[in-house]
């Protein structure tokens, strides 16, 4: 379109487009933001709105749709959610001083990643910004991750790229920034709606990002963050600066000091340990109900619960801060009605975090204050009931830390109570914010504005005293505003600074200096009062933003209060008991229980099971029947090892457990078919990552290995991860590995490491029942056709099965093993096998060649075979069998 052609306004529209390409601008104009063009088209078509035109009668109507401003945030958060970019432009001067245009500027960018509204955010749920920047010609990379809403950020260094990304769908950021070149890898493919890419010049510049990085910090070089030898993660926090910087528009960004995730502090659960074990999200992809999360979460505040999903993806790796963590837990363990009372006063504890950044960043509303006003009273309170606490008995070590140092911000308690309203309008222009008594020019212009007319009164009386005119009235008019009125019988009584302004048949209307003094300070009082709220408001958040480093201290003593409490109250609720760590391999579970099943069925459905893993017996195989529960022990040990490493009581009658540094779970079936890759080599995959990286503090949790191949491809691939497990360091890796191959059970009297289990079941008139109870030994059989029968198959398939069944166990000598059935035979029920009741056909001697080439091939070092040579070996092998022939 020619620019000769728009108005000024569409000029003024597009130039500042121009400049946000990526985004939908919101325009401003008077009480709407409007969207033009195809940005109109956009937000009608996903907010379900209006869709109208400009110049409607026009050879080339311009599309439009508009939200009004106050009501905004709701038709923001949508199309947040989407992914989309909103560029909010805004009148950056006053309109009544405007000569021609108001001036208009965008004043924010919003993103998925920068935004701090509570409308946009899950209240107990971090919201990630993540940069990830790897450099592969020197084999490094970086992965840094900010919330803007609480100013918590870190960052992992690391020479594998695949471990960075592993660590971003842990995270699982609502924004991802990596360069333009940069391309995210198939497996991670989910993230590339949530990617933006960005310049390496202007966002990942190294020089550039160790100036920010230490301008932001208020340190003097990269050393003090510790990441002067880590140049790409240096990289990846630099670009979070640079963008924040771009859609804050505010050079100022409040994040806390930088600390780099120090991995040999934690104990590691890769994303699908945390997956697999349903910590955050069921496999379904559901929330909530039926997840780790949902049982043990339990907090009284936004800042409580964060912390504990801190926890659940970090759990500590070390004994002292878990055993300094239940000490407290057991505090309010024991004493219920201190957790009581705690529960109550947290419960008027807001957003502490949150609320101090929005304040900070000029995005709270008056209603922030009022919020963070009362969440300051209840915090000489909590300070004084764990104080009463440690006068009773010798508090914990981490609660008598949590006191020292205690800030109660008893000043701006004291400020924001005597300045704020209760109910305070939701938008600082419109007046109404602060209370009498705060300011004296405030309270000069609210005793105009609220009591005016009894001004104006008290002025009429003073008049009829001092001049003896009992019969002098008041008016008002929108011509001539106040007046007094005198009968034309008075006229000549009139004071002399009466000024006359109207003749009437019967009466005379005066004016004096002082009735229109007060009249024009009644009529100007509103705007003035206003503008001078306005501010005072202006004013008092400066005053709270320069304190937020003593909110964000206070939101995280509340926070790990809040924690503890969390983690005793559910500990009193399900019945859970506090573990012991060692510093051994040893892992003794009495009467455990899976808290999420038993959540979900109640305590009195719930079966428990011991669990013992030793020195000499570190494998376990569990065999029984699917649907008996395997799959549930090998999560509940796992699960229990988490909490307990978090500091939280366990659903457990004891349990004395060795620390863990890793966890790694197989379990479930699933598969990536936009990837190309079946639910077979999804499952190979982790076997894979599991086998490569599990160590001696290890604690590996694996479930049919093998099921996705043929029956001796499986047979054969689980009979090895379990000897390559068995035979890692001294004694093997502590394993549960559950499985339907019964085959494998001869393993304990081959490798001393392994011990056999199994889930059992009882038969009842040719029924079975699960008794859900795991005791030592091998399973006898798998029962599927029992299994299958439960589950409604219908009856003739379930005969037909056992018929099968029983020929197959026939031919196999009445075992049922999978390796006796390798004997060829005569007839058979089975189309193309031989008779049940023929005996094997003896094995013949293998011939000379055979017996070489099998010695040969046994000798063979397969991992530093090249192509070349493999195919040089079998061209070999194939001309001496052909020269045989």
């Amino acid at each position: 379109m020619s620019t000769k052609k728009l108005t000024p306004m569409f000029e003024q529209y597009l130039s500042i487009k121009e400049e946000y390409p990526d985004c939908l601008l919101f325009y401003r104009m008077g009480d709407f933001y409007e969207l033009f063009f195809e940005d109109a088209e956009i937000a009608a078509r996903e907010l379900q709105i209006a869709l109208t035109a400009r110049n409607k009668q026009a050879d080339n109507p311009v599309p439009m749709c508009g939200v009004p401003h106050h009501s905004y945030e709701g038709y923001v958060a949508k199309l947040l959610e989407k992914g989309f970019k909103i560029a909010m432009c805004n009148q950056v001067e006053d309109p009544r001083e405007a000569k021609g245009l108001v001036k208009r500027e965008v004043t924010r960018v919003l993103t998925p990643g920068t935004v701090v509204e509570d409308q946009n955010l899950g209240s107990q749920a971090a919201n990630y910004l993540a940069s990830i920047f790897y450099d592969s010609d020197k084999g490094a990379g970086g992965l840094a991750w900010a919330d803007v809403s609480t100013g918590e950020w870190s960052g992992l260094f690391s020479t594998r790229e695949d471990q960075l990304w592993q660590w971003l769908i842990k995270i699982g950021p609502s924004e991802v920034l990596m360069p333009h070149e940069h391309e995210v890898p198939k497996e991670y493919s989910g993230f590339e709606a949530r990617t933006n890419r960005l310049p390496i010049r202007s966002h990942f510049d190294l020089n550039a990002a160790a100036r920010n990085l230490c301008a932001a910090q208020g340190v003097a070089d990269l050393e003090a963050l510790d990441l002067a030898d880590k140049p790409q993660l240096a990289q990846a926090c630099g670009s979070i600066l640079v963008y924040l910087r771009q859609t804050q528009k505010a050079e100022d960004v409040p994040l806390a000091p930088f600390k780099p995730l120090n991995l040999s502090r934690h104990l590691l659960l890769d994303e699908v340990t945390e997956r697999n074990l349903e910590i955050f999200q069921r496999l379904d992809g559901g929330r909530g109900r039926g997840t780790l999360w949902g049982v043990i979460n339990q907090s009284m505040t936004p800042m409580g619960a964060r912390l504990l999903a801190e926890r659940l993806r970090r759990p500590w790796k070390d004994a002292a801060p878990i055993n300094k963590t239940l000490d407290a837990v057991t505090l309010f363990v024991e004493r219920e009605d201190l957790r009581e009372e705690l529960r109550t006063l947290l419960d008027r504890v807001y957003d502490v975090e949150r609320l101090a950044t929005r304040i900070f960043l000029n995005r709270a509303t008056p209603k922030d204050f009022i919020a963070l006003r009362e969440s300051l009273t209840a915090v000489p309170q909590v300070k004084a009931l764990i104080s009463q606490a440690g006068e009773q008995a010798e508090l914990p070590t981490a609660p008598k830390q949590l006191l020292s140092g205690w800030d109660g911000l008893e000043d701006y308690a004291e400020l924001l109570t005597r300045a704020l309203a209760d109910s305070p309008p939701h938008l600082i222009t419109e007046g109404g914010l602060f209370n009498r008594g705060y300011h004296p020019d405030l309270d000069e212009l609210i005793n105009l504005t609220d009591d005016g007319e009894a001004r104006i009164k008290e002025l009429l009386d003073a008049e009829r005293e001092s001049s003896g005119l009992e019969k002098l009235k008041l008016g008002f008019n929108k011509v001539f505003g106040y007046y007094f009125e005198l009968s034309k019988a008075l006229i000549d009584k009139a004071p002399y600074h009466f000024e006359r302004k109207q003749t009437l048949v019967n009466a005379e209307r005066f004016i004096t200096p002082q009735l229109k003094e007060l009249e024009d300070r009644i009529l100007h009082a509103s705007d003035k009062r206003k503008d001078l709220e306005y501010k005072l408001f202006n004013e008092l958040r400066e005053s709270v933003a320069s304190a937020r480093h003593r909110f964000m201290d206070m939101a995280s003593r509340l926070a790990a209060l809040d924690y503890w409490q969390g983690l005793a109250h559910a500990a009193r609720r399900h019945d859970w008991t506090r573990p012991e760590l060692t510093t051994d391999l040893d892992m003794t579970i009495k009467s455990g229980r899976h808290p999420v099943v038993e959540a979900v069925q109640g305590a009195g459905g719930y079966i428990p099971n011991d669990l013992t893993l030793t020195a000499d017996k570190r494998v376990l195989l569990i065999t029984g029947p699917n649907m008996a529960g395997k799959s549930t022990v090998l999560r509940q040990a796992a699960i229990i090892s988490i909490m307990a490493q978090i500091g939280s009581y366990v659903p457990a009658a004891s349990a004395t457990l060795g620390l863990t540094d890793r966890i790694f779970s197989r379990v479930g079936a699933s598969d990536n078919l936009a990837q190309g890759q079946s639910t077979f080599m999804v499952e190979m995959m982790e076997t894979a990552r599991i086998l490569r990286q599990a160590g001696k503090r290890s604690l590996v949790i694996l479930d049919e290995i093998g099921r996705g191949t043929s029956t001796f491809d499986g047979l054969a691939l689980a009979w090895s991860v379990v000897e390559e497990l068995a035979s890692r360091g001294d004694g093997g890796v502590r394993t549960l590995f559950a499985t339907h191959y019964h085959e494998l059970t001869v393993l304990e009297s081959e490798i001393p490491a392994v011990a056999n289990f199994n889930i059992a079941v009882k038969e009842y008139k040719g029924d079975i029942v699960f008794l859900r109870r795991m005791v030592p030994g091998p399973s006898d059989r798998s029962y599927g056709i029992e299994v299958a029968k439960l589950a409604g198959v219908p009856r003739s398939v379930v005969s037909r099965a056992k018929e099968i069944l029983g020929d197959l166990e026939a031919r196999a000598g009445g075992t049922r093993s999978l390796m006796a059935l390798r004997a060829p035979a005569q007839q058979s029920v089975l189309p193309g096998l031989g008779s049940a009741t023929a005996q094997p056909a003896p094995q013949a001697e293998l011939p000379a060649e055979a017996k070489a080439f099998a010695e040969e091939l046994s000798s063979l070092e397969v991992d530093r075979l090249t192509p070349i040579e493999a195919l040089n070996f079998l061209h070999t092998w194939k001309s001496v069998n052909l020269k045989k022939d």
